[in-house]
């Protein structure tokens, strides 16, 4: 038996192989079947099932074209109203995969139709538990994604009450030294605390876990209903895209246009140019949104883009581009991309640069636009008469912007700013609008996106 994590550290996603005897399940795959399709060629194995734990909301699933190319079986609970050919996989089914034998747990509470998958070995030993977003690596799923979308919907509190209750009867009564494999690590905002460990055992879990302590279910409720992170515009779209099965990957990809730098683009359709923020300010298109190539480019993409919206990709050469499309169908966005040019078309402008010794001097000459997360400002407030404005919510809320002073746009470490400055720019025509940038670490000294 070999177990096989594969990790997408853009989505901060892992998905998983089980093998035994040649054969092969694939749990949670990525938008990409490549990789699975490759590790089962190297091994002369066949996929001969895909399960998915639930309909995920933070990242396209390959499960359709695995399925469909592989001849192998989709394996998902009956409550997530798949509609594409499957096996339904609720309590007390079991699937065999050579000698060993997964076996489908309902752990509602991340979602209502979420299934957790228990590995028993070839002596029907538990040896290891996929968890999905039921349960990650010091932390639980979120509960309040699916109160407006999916096949089923519920509040957030009902929820938070199906997890506390999944979480207490079906695993953690589960033997301590059984592995925990769950569907994301630390940056996915599918949980709010999740740690950068990899896996780990029912055991570590309930000894280190905040959410796995003795506490109330009202307590539970309380405590995993605060202070979640936002949720970005694409994650409805991607549970409705789930449910019914993505179009093949590299047929989607390869029809997105590539075009002339000399090509017209069309009035009012977005610009996304994902060069470093310093070859962005030294010339980019009038109305570009500088969103930069980086760990995190799908979430701010999905965040700052609404689903349906088309836009325009630029990279700063054809293979980044080519990589970026790949990385933006893992969201299910290539559709929305209206062309992708490997350079910046001609006609460019310069964003304005800040005087650091003015505003260090005077800052109250300036409006300051924060738009760093609610949590983050409440944990640091670094300009205390800052404008607060989430990036994810700028777009929405450029009117709440005064025009009477000069506007400095910050973040934790320059990432978003670049973002936001670009995006308020394109409004605010009336005064200069400035990027503090990483300079803000002069301020409050801190090093994340």
């Amino acid at each position: 038996m070999k177990i096989q994590q594969f990790e997408d550290k853009g989505l901060a996603h892992f998905s998983y192989i089980v093998m035994d005897d040649s054969e092969i399940a694939v749990i949670d795959p990525a938008r990409d079947p490549r990789p699975y399709e490759e590790f089962a060629m190297i091994h002369d194995a066949k996929i001969v099932a895909v399960i998915e734990t639930h309909p995920h909301a933070d990242f396209v699933s390959g499960h359709l074209e695995l399925s469909e190319a592989r001849q192998a079986s989709v394996y998902v609970s009956k409550r997530a109203g798949a509609r594409y050919l499957h096996k339904p996989f609720d309590e007390g089914d079991e699937l065999r995969i050579g000698g060993v034998t997964l076996q489908a747990l309902n752990t509602p509470g991340h979602s209502p139709d979420s299934i957790s998958v228990l590995l028993r070995d070839e002596q029907g030993r538990e040896h290891a538990v996929f968890t999905g977003d039921t349960l990650f690596i010091g932390d639980v799923g979120r509960p309040d994604l699916r109160e407006s979308a999916g096949h089923e919907t519920a509040d957030r509190e009902e929820l938070a009450r199906q997890l506390y209750q999944s979480t207490r009867q079906k695993l953690m009564p589960l033997p301590d030294h059984v592995l925990v494999y769950p569907a994301h690590g630390a940056g996915s905002l599918c949980g709010k605390a999740i740690s950068e460990a990899k896996s780990s055992t029912i055991g570590d879990e309930k000894g280190t876990n905040p959410a796995l302590q003795d506490m109330t279910e009202d307590e539970f409720v309380a405590y995993i209903t605060a202070d979640q992170p936002f949720v970005p515009h694409y994650f409805e779209y991607d549970v409705h895209l789930n449910q019914k099965g993505a179009p093949k990957f590299q047929t989607s990809v390869k029809q997105v246009p590539i075009i002339e730098p000399g090509h017209k683009l069309s009035k009012g359709c977005l610009i996304i140019d994902t060069r470093p923020q310093d070859q962005f300010k030294q010339g980019h298109l009038p109305k570009a949104i500088n969103l930069q190539e980086g760990p995190k480019f799908e979430t701010w993409l999905g965040s700052v883009v609404k689903p349906q919206e088309g836009f325009y990709l630029i990279a700063e050469d054809e293979e980044k581009l080519r990589e970026l499309i790949g990385r933006t169908a893992s969201i299910g966005y290539e559709a929305f991309i209206s062309g992708a040019l490997p350079v910046v078309p001609p006609g460019t402008v310069q964003s304005p640069v800040l005087d650091l010794t003015q505003f260090r001097a005077n800052p109250d000459a300036f409006t300051i636009l924060d738009v760093r997360n609610t949590n983050e400002v409440r944990e640091n407030k670094v300009f205390a008469n800052a404008l607060e404005i989430p990036l994810p919510e700028l777009r929405d809320r450029l009117d709440e912007i005064p025009t009477d002073k000069p506007i400095v746009v910050h973040c934790a470490a320059g990432y978003r700013s670049a973002a936001a400055a670009s995006i308020v720019a394109q409004e605010i025509t009336q005064v200069p609008v400035y990027d503090l940038g990483e300079a803000i670490t002069e301020f409050n000294g801190d090093k994340d996106q």
